[in-house]
């Protein structure tokens, strides 16, 4: 699924080519990208509007239009975003739905799977189901150690399912949970609320800098993930644990081990990333 990395990436791509546009016209080919509201319905309410701007929070890519909406698309297991430069020529494999833009180029949502969905919303209305779903931003300025402690006290979850939580830290998926926890040193399996002050400190910085990775590499092409302009990323190439199933170690050279957190494939070194224990509560007298 493509994480904060990618959907980054994506939006710094098109935020510049599609500010000012208008959407002409925006097929919806697949009524489950739409879903609950009719195709043709979705369909007509975007056509002939003003783009704002593309935003993003999370993994949902913002497309805010004129007139105070946004369509809010996530991209979920495999969707794609793709500007397309002339929709005749290219090729128009699991196309879903199509926004033909006034300057003659069309923007592409791609799903093998068709998990992805569309859904517009007045500004308001879109604040509230943000905040239903999403926690902070990991680059926002209220993402701090003493945030994510908040976060995590009393926190019996493992570490791993902690992070996976959109509702913690939005953004954070499977590969970046587990590029933060190597970063931090700390054990896939330790339970979240079993962290102190340091360990905080180390988390916070391993989770960012595991996100900077990604888009510094225009994030991690392992399956169906593609920029907005159809190419791969490289951060799959800069992996550090995720997906390196017995293979050394770069910090400390022990085998890398795979085991299944929350149903999720997690990478971990066993030599050197620390598994805390659950803190005991003091009996009181």
């Amino acid at each position: 699924m493509p994480e904060l990395p990618e959907v980054e990436t994506i939006r710094r791509q098109l935020a510049p080519e599609v500010a000012g546009r208008v959407v002409r016209r925006l097929d919806v080919l697949d009524p489950l990208w739409s879903r609950p509201v009719d195709p043709a319905e979705l369909g007509a309410a975007v056509s002939g509007r003003g783009i704002r701007e593309m935003g993003r929070r999370g993994k949902y890519l913002l497309l805010r239009l004129d007139g105070g909406e946004t369509l809010a698309m996530h991209l979920r297991m495999t969707g794609n975003l793709l500007l397309v430069e002339d929709g005749e020529a290219a090729e128009a494999r699991f196309l879903r739905a199509r926004f033909e833009l006034d300057d003659g180029r069309e923007l592409w949502f791609t799903d093998a799977r068709r998990f992805g969905q569309a859904l517009l919303l007045g500004d308001e209305r879109l604040e509230e189901h943000l905040a239903e779903r999403l926690g902070l931003e990991p680059f926002s300025e209220d993402f701090t150690p003493a945030a994510l402690g908040e976060m995590a006290a009393g926190r019996s979850a493992p570490l791993k399912s902690f992070l996976l939580d959109q509702k913690g830290v939005a953004g954070v998926g499977n590969i970046y949970a587990d590029e933060a926890l190597f970063r931090a040193s700390l054990h896939p399996l330790s339970p979240a609320g079993s962290m102190r002050s340091g360990h905080l400190e180390d988390l916070h910085e391993g989770i960012l800098g595991a996100l900077r990775a990604g888009l510094d590499e225009g994030g991690a092409s392992i399956d169906d993930y593609r920029d907005a302009r159809g190419e791969r990323g490289t951060m799959q190439d800069e992996f550090l644990v995720h997906t390196r199933e017995g293979l050394a170690c770069p910090r400390c050279g022990e085998s890398i081990r795979r085991i299944v957190v929350s149903g999720r494939s997690t990478y971990f070194c066993p030599g050197c990333q620390v598994r805390l224990r659950r803190r005991r509560r003091r009996s009181r007298l």
